[in-house]
């Protein structure tokens, strides 16, 4: 039996702009933060799952079927059969699982490395995101594919979906200098896949709202791109202000997410917002300099919350 161990690494990854938007087409802003997965495959004589992730108590007791579906994903695509080569794989690092960080984007990233390493296949990190994405889809129903393409990447990205089936655009935005920003969990996890169904059923029932908010996130995004290019971070922080409020238009908001945000602008924080699925999960703070950062991390902490300190850009 090969006593190697492999290693593969996946970020986690915010996103600024765009989270539920991007499912219909609009592009998006997101970038990895300093904290990431790391799987560890060796070869074994049974197979073995380990997940030793740190996570928000009930995390990976309430995604355990989308955790299990994207390891059987991975398996299939990869094309292995655990009964002839069964294998160990070991989830370990500092990015704590929640909803909001891309936990379960790193995870397919971080196998989907350690698997190609292990198996020498010399995929490119194109193949690794793809693989990532297999996964994301069977755990998630109908990802956008923003997680997986930071997770693999890293750094500033913009993201558009290519709703027709096509590429996806994929557009990395250089940044000379990491920025500091806060992250607090709400503890509460929510299924991705029911929250996008609820998302989409709403935007049927009510298609004139819908339209009214598109329009407005597409001026949204139009002055965040630009923001991010000469890294003006007032007007940023003051468009996830913007963001927020049409995110809570969706549904999307809770009194969890709205209490944390309503803490980081009174340590003042340039701005705001719920990331990733929502209804729960977690808040970014933008938070430039190391004082305002700790400022922020502390008021939220004050009121109950568990926060982390990271960085964008990484």
């Amino acid at each position: 039996m090969d006593g190697r161990v492999s290693e593969g690494v996946g970020y986690g990854k915010t996103i600024l702009f765009g989270e539920h938007f991007v499912v219909y087409g609009k592009p998006a802003i997101a970038s990895a933060i300093g904290s990431k997965t790391i799987a560890k495959v060796s070869d074994s004589d049974v197979f073995e799952f380990i997940d030793d992730r740190p996570e928000t108590p009930g995390y990976k007791e309430k995604k355990s079927g989308e955790i299990q579906r994207q390891i059987e994903a991975l398996l299939k695509h990869f094309k292995i059969d655990v009964e002839k080569r069964p294998l160990k794989i070991v989830l370990e690092g500092n990015l704590e699982c929640n909803s909001g960080v891309g936990a379960s984007a790193a995870l397919a990233a971080s196998i989907s490395r350690a698997l190609n390493q292990h198996l020498n296949l010399g995929m490119n990190d194109e193949g690794i995101n793809e693989a990532a994405y297999i996964a994301e889809e069977a755990g998630s129903g109908t990802p956008s594919g923003i997680d997986n393409t930071c997770s693999v990447y890293g750094g500033f990205i913009v993201f558009q979906k290519n709703v027709s089936g096509g590429r996806n655009r994929i557009e990395k935005i250089s940044v000379e200098t990491p920025v500091e920003i806060v992250m607090a969990g709400s503890g509460i996890t929510q299924e991705t896949k029911k929250v996008v169904e609820d998302v989409r059923n709403m935007r049927e029932r009510e298609p004139e709202l819908f339209e009214r908010i598109f329009k407005d996130y597409d001026e949204i995004f139009s002055r965040a791109k630009k923001a991010v290019d000469v890294m003006d971070l007032k007007e940023l922080g003051g468009l996830m202000n913007r963001n927020q409020t049409l995110l809570e238009e969706m549904t999307l908001s809770c009194p969890e997410i709205e209490e944390i945000l309503e803490a980081t602008r009174e340590a003042g924080a340039y701005g705001a917002k719920l990331t990733g699925t929502g209804r729960g999960g977690s808040v970014i703070a933008l938070t430039p300099g190391k004082g305002l950062q700790d400022r922020v991390s502390d008021a939220i902490e004050e009121i109950g919350y568990k926060t982390f300190k990271t960085s964008l850009g990484v």
